[in-house]
Order: structure tokens, then sequence, then C-alpha cells
């Protein structure tokens, strides 16, 4: 094999048996970046948004949001997923369609909190706490 296809290969191999991540962490690491980690954008609410979103949940109560217990909501946190089965709630139709949001996020609703989350990957990119009473 040539010096370009075995590190390919060895990515496509890591990909499929550890995941996406995975393999974009060796592919960081064969090109010089030793720690593994892979640069990504910041992806963040605009300050017009989140005012957009506070407004919208300030005039329009939610009868049934309850507060998330305290060891869950630690763990809701910026560069981290949202854990596996925890419930999450889109966006209503009537907000979603008002904003302007990054391409591959979406608005979901979590407890009392909304969240910026990347559609793929759960990927928590903004939080807005309390929002939802």
């Amino acid at each position: 094999m040539d010096g370009l296809a075995r590190p390919l290969l060895v990515s496509l191999v890591t990909m499929l048996v550890f995941g996406v991540g995975s393999a974009r962490a060796l592919e960081a690491q064969s090109r010089g970046n030793r720690g593994g980690a892979v640069a990504q954008q910041a992806v963040t609410l605009s300050a017009q948004v989140k005012a957009q979103i506070g407004d919208f949940y300030f005039s329009r109560r939610a009868a049934d949001a309850q507060a998330l217990p305290p060891g869950i909501r630690r763990r809701l946190e910026r560069g981290k997923p949202l854990p596996p089965g925890i419930a999450k709630k889109s966006a209503p139709l009537e907000l979603s369609s008002r904003l302007t949001l990054p391409e591959g996020s979406e608005i979901v609703e979590v407890g009392l909190d909304v969240f910026l989350v990347e559609v793929a990957t759960d990927i928590i990119h903004d939080v807005l706490m309390d929002v939802i009473r």
C-alpha cells in the first residue's frame, strides 16, 4: 500500500468499528495533533435568537414542564451529547419557524431548559437554562 492508502484504510476500519468520532481522533493524531482533539467550530445562538426564545417561552406557559434531577442536569453541558433515553422534545414549530439556526442544528426542550443540538450527533452547542416555565 502506498503512504496515503494505509491511513485512510485504518481510519475507515476504525470508523466502522468504533464510530465516526474515533476515526476523526485517529485521523487528527496521524496528522500530528497528538492530543487527538479535532478542532470544532463554535456554534452558538446569537443574542437576538436567545431573546426570541426567551420571549416565546415567557409568553407561553408550559403546565407540564418539570425540572430535571440535579444529577442529570449537571451532565448536560456544551460539547457533550445528550444522554441516551433523555426525555427531549423538539421546539414548537411556531418557535422554530421564526429562528435562524446554524445548519444541521435544532432546538430541543429538556426539562425547563432549551438546547441547541447538532441533529446528527445530539451534541449540545448552546444552553438556555430555566427558560420554560
